[in-house]
């Protein structure tokens, strides 16, 4: 068997792979992604194994520990989607990043008029979407 046929094929599925965790937006479809390229790895070692005539067969053998680590993976994964899109309605990545924690302080400076403190307490700022508190100064 000539090695450059599993080799060729492997990387084109993990070019696929890879332009698909690049492109896509849901979280679904990049683990199917990732899956591919695990997938793609896994047949490169077989097939090294192979042309190499291993005795141990090592490439085998560390295609079984990518397979249960990838099936692990797939787990955790799909257990974080599922419970982002309970609590957001959504499995899109571009909306998890409104999930960060950011270190802006959420209080006016006292030295603020009211007029111009921006929304009204309660209201959400467009900017960042959080709800500032005002304090109100006599």
């Amino acid at each position: 068997m000539h090695l450059a046929y599993p080799a060729v094929l492997a990387a084109l599925l993990f070019c696929v792979g890879l332009y698909g965790v690049l492109a896509r937006r849901n979280a679904i479809l990049v683990l199917m992604s990732v899956e591919l390229m695990l997938n793609a790895v896994n047949l490169n070692l077989v097939a090294f194994d192979v042309w190499l005539r291993d005795t141990l067969h090592s490439g085998q053998a560390l295609t079984l520990f990518t397979i249960a680590i990838a099936a692990a993976e797939i787990g955790i994964g799909l257990a974080i989607v599922l419970a982002v899109y309970r609590n957001r309605g959504s499995s899109d990545i571009d909306r998890l990043r409104d999930t960060a924690e950011t270190d802006e302080a959420e209080t006016l400076p006292d030295d603020a008029d009211a007029d111009s403190a921006g929304p009204p307490p309660g209201q959400a700022d467009e900017k960042t979407g959080k709800t500032k508190k005002a304090e109100a100064t006599t």
